[in-house]
C-alpha cells in the first residue's frame, strides 16, 4: 500500500480512508493514518475506520485518536456541521439566539486532541454559519451548559466531556432548547444530518475566525455569578451553616469541580471545604486514581480518607471529573468510613429537600402540585415517602435525559419539581439545571449534614430513621464488563426464550419470578394488554424481573461503556423489619441472578473490579 493510496482489499474501508485523508487537516491524525496505510496495518485501519461513531441521545463518546470511530478534529467538525444544519431546520431564530459550548480539561497529546480544541472547532463551525456562540473561556462543570441554555434562552448547548470515562476518552454531549439532554427523534435527526455534512465547510478548519468575531461571546463571568445566586434559593439554614462545626473534605478527582464547589460553599455561607491537594487541579492523566469515577467507591477516595483522618473531618464530598455527579462518605463511630450508595444519598436528599419545602409551605393544598422523579433502576424510596407525605412520585427510563425532559414538561404545567435522582450518584436539587448537578448537590448535602449535626444526628443515623419511617429499601448494584456485543445479545435473547420461544424464566435459583418487563421489546406481564407503560427501545437491552419475595432486579446494557449492569432492590413496609435479614436475602437473590441469568463463566464476563 502506498502512503496515500490505501489498498486493504476492502473497497468500503479504502473509500473511508481516502475520504479521511482528503478532509483531515490535523497533521498528527493525518500522518498517523498515512503511516498505518504505508505499514499495511489493515487490522488497525479496520478498528479506526470500520464504523463511524454512532450519534445517540448521549451524543458521542469514544477514545481520542485518528479515524471515523474516534473523537478527533475532523469527527468534531463533521458532527458540529450536522448539528448546526439540524438546528437551522428546527429554529428559524437560531442566528439570533445562538448556542453555548463548554469543555472539561481532557487532552490526548498523540492526536493533538483536547476538549478545549474540540470546543473551539465546534465554535468555528457555528460562527462560519452566522450563529452566535457563547463559548466558555475556561473549564466549567457540565451543569453550567444546561443552566446557560435555559438562563439565556439559547437554542442548544454542547459540553465537550467524557465525564468519568478513562483518560483516553472524550465526548460530545448535547442539550436542546428546553435545557434538557436530547431524546429521540432528535438523535436520529442529528445523526442523519451529520452523514449529509461530512465534507468540511470552507471555514470549518479556520479557528482564527472566532478570535475577533462579534458572534463570539464569553458567558463565564455572568454564569458564574448568576448560577451561584440561583442555587441560594435552596439554602434554608444560613445561620447554622455560618456556625457549622462539621469539617468537610472535597475532591474533584483531577477534574473541574474544585473552584465551583468552593464557590457553592461560599454561596451557602460555609467555610471552604478542605481540598485534596493532589487531586484539586485538572489533570488529563488522572494520575492518582485507576478509575476517575467516585461511583467506584473507596478506591477513588483513598487520598480523601487520608486527608479527612489527618484533619479530623467528618464528611467527604467527591465529584466526578466533570462535576455532574457527587459521592458522599461519612466517618463512623468505629473509625471506619461509610460511602453512601447513590440510592442512600437519594433517600437523604429527597427527605431533606421535602422537609425544607414543607417548612416553607404550610398550605396542604400545595402538595398536589409537588413532584419528585427517579429513574426506573433507582430505589423506590421516594415513592414510599411520596405515598406517606402526599406528593407525586414519577418513574422515568434510565438516565437524566428522561428526568430532565419530564421535569421541563411538569414545570411548564406550573408544577413544582423538588428533586430528581438516579442511583449512579446523579442528583438534580434545583430545577434551574435540568440535569444532574454535583456542584449544587455538594452545597445542599453540606447544609443537610450541618443541620443534622446541630441536632447531634449523623447522616447514617438519619438514613436509618428514614428507612424506619418509610420502610427499608435495601439495594445492591454492580456490573460485568463485556466487549463482545454478540455475547451480550445472546445473553438477553436466552432470557427472552428461556423455556421455548418468547418465554421468560419462571424461577431464578430458589426465587420465584412473578413479573417481567422488557423495555427492549415493549413487553410487560403486569399490564392487561401486556404492553409496557414506559417507552421501549430496540437499540438497548433492558429487562426487569419482579420476584414473589418483593425483590426487583433490572439487567441492562450501558449506553456509554462496555458493561452489563444490574440493579436489585428489596423493599419492606414500614415497621419492625430486620435490615440484616433483608440484606442477607437480597445477597442470595443477587447470587442466584449472577449464576442463572448472567452465567459469567460461560459468557466470559469480567466482574466489577474491586
Amino acid at each position: 500500500m502506498g502512503k496515500n493510496s490505501p489498498n486493504t482489499g476492502e473497497e468500503k474501508l479504502d473509500q473511508a480512508i481516502k475520504q479521511w485523508l482528503k478532509y483531515d487537516k490535523n497533521p498528527k491524525t493525518s500522518e498517523a493514518v498515512q503511516q498505518l496505510v504505508a505499514d499495511g496495518n489493515v487490522e488497525e485501519l479496520r478498528v479506526s475506520f470500520g464504523l463511524r461513531m454512532e450519534f445517540g441521545t448521549a451524543g458521542l463518546r469514544a477514545a481520542m485518536g485518528a479515524g471515523t470511530s474516534r473523537m478527533n478534529d475532523l469527527t468534531i467538525i463533521q458532527t458540529t456541521q450536522g448539528f448546526c444544519s439540524y438546528l437551522e431546520k428546527n429554529f428559524p431564530d437560531l442566528k439570533e439566539r445562538g448556542v453555548v459550548i463548554g469543555f472539561d480539561a481532557r487532552a490526548h497529546p498523540p492526536s493533538g486532541s483536547s476538549s478545549i480544541r474540540f470546543a473551539k472547532l465546534a465554535a468555528a463551525v457555528f460562527i462560519s454559519h452566522g450563529v452566535p456562540v457563547y463559548l466558555f473561556s475556561d473549564i466549567t462543570p457540565t451543569p453550567f451548559v444546561p443552566y446557560t441554555v435555559t438562563h439565556l434562552s439559547l437554542c442548544a448547548g454542547i459540553m465537550v466531556t467524557a465525564s468519568h470515562n478513562p483518560k483516553q476518552d472524550n465526548g460530545y454531549k448535547v442539550y436542546w432548547a428546553n435545557g434538557a439532554q436530547i431524546i429521540s427523534p432528535h438523535d436520529k435527526g442529528i445523526a442523519s444530518a451529520i452523514e449529509e455534512n461530512l465534507e468540511p465547510w470552507p471555514q470549518s478548519w479556520d479557528e482564527t475566525i472566532i478570535k475577533d468575531s462579534p458572534l463570539l461571546k464569553d458567558p463565564y463571568a455572568d454564569i458564574n455569578r448568576d448560577y451561584f445566586q440561583d442555587i441560594q434559593k435552596h439554602c434554608f439554614h444560613r445561620e447554622i451553616n455560618k456556625a457549622s462545626k462539621v469539617k468537610f473534605v472535597h475532591t474533584s478527582v483531577h477534574g473541574v469541580g474544585h473552584t465551583f464547589v468552593q464557590s457553592a460553599f461560599k454561596a451557602f455561607d460555609f467555610a471552604p471545604p478542605l481540598a485534596v491537594a493532589e487531586q484539586k487541579d485538572p489533570d488529563p492523566e488522572f494520575s492518582t486514581v485507576k478509575y476517575p469515577n467516585p461511583e467506584e467507591g473507596k478506591g477513588v477516595l483513598t487520598l480523601s480518607f487520608a486527608l479527612a483522618d489527618k484533619e479530623g473531618a467528618q464528611v467527604i464530598l467527591a465529584n466526578d471529573p466533570d462535576a455532574d455527579r457527587l459521592a458522599v462518605a461519612e466517618k463512623q463511630d468505629s473509625g471506619e468510613w461509610k460511602v453512601f450508595s447513590g440510592n442512600e444519598l437519594g433517600a437523604l436528599l429527597g427527605w431533606w429537600i421535602f422537609t425544607c419545602w414543607k417548612e416553607q409551605n404550610t398550605d396542604p393544598c400545595a402538595l398536589k402540585d409537588v413532584y419528585m422523579l427517579a429513574s426506573t433502576v433507582s430505589s423506590k424510596i421516594l415513592r414510599a415517602i411520596a405515598l406517606k407525605e402526599g406528593f407525586h412520585f414519577e418513574e422515568t427510563l434510565t438516565g437524566f435525559k428522561w428526568m430532565g425532559n419530564r421535569a421541563k414538561q411538569l414545570l411548564d404545567q406550573r408544577k413544582t419539581v423538588l428533586f430528581a435522582f438516579e442511583e449512579a450518584i446523579g442528583y438534580m436539587c434545583s430545577p434551574s439545571v435540568l440535569d444532574k448537578d454535583g456542584v449544587s448537590a455538594a452545597a445542599v448535602t453540606a447544609e443537610l449534614s450541618s443541620y443534622l449535626a446541630n441536632r447531634n444526628v449523623t447522616l447514617s443515623q438519619q438514613l436509618k430513621a428514614i428507612y424506619e419511617e418509610y420502610g427499608y429499601h435495601i439495594t445492591k448494584a454492580s456490573y460485568f464488563i463485556c466487549h463482545d456485543s454478540k455475547t451480550i445479545k445472546q445473553l438477553f435473547e436466552r432470557l427472552r426464550n428461556f423455556e421455548g420461544e418468547n418465554t421468560y424464566p419462571r424461577t431464578c435459583g430458589g426465587f420465584e419470578v412473578c413479573g417481567v418487563r422488557d423495555l427492549t421489546t415493549g413487553y410487560d406481564s403486569s399490564q392487561a394488554n401486556k404492553k409496557a407503560v414506559l417507552p421501549s427501545s430496540k437499540s438497548s437491552q433492558m429487562i426487569t424481573f419482579t420476584f414473589s419475595n418483593g425483590g426487583v432486579a433490572t439487567m441492562r446494557t450501558s449506553g456509554t461503556e462496555p458493561k452489563i449492569k444490574y440493579y436489585t432492590e428489596l423493599c419492606a413496609p414500614p415497621g419492625n423489619s430486620d435490615p440484616e435479614q433483608l440484606k442477607t436475602e437480597l445477597s442470595s437473590l443477587v447470587d442466584a441472578i449472577v449464576e442463572h441469568f448472567f452465567e459469567p463463566q460461560k459468557n466470559s464476563l469480567k466482574p466489577q473490579p474491586e
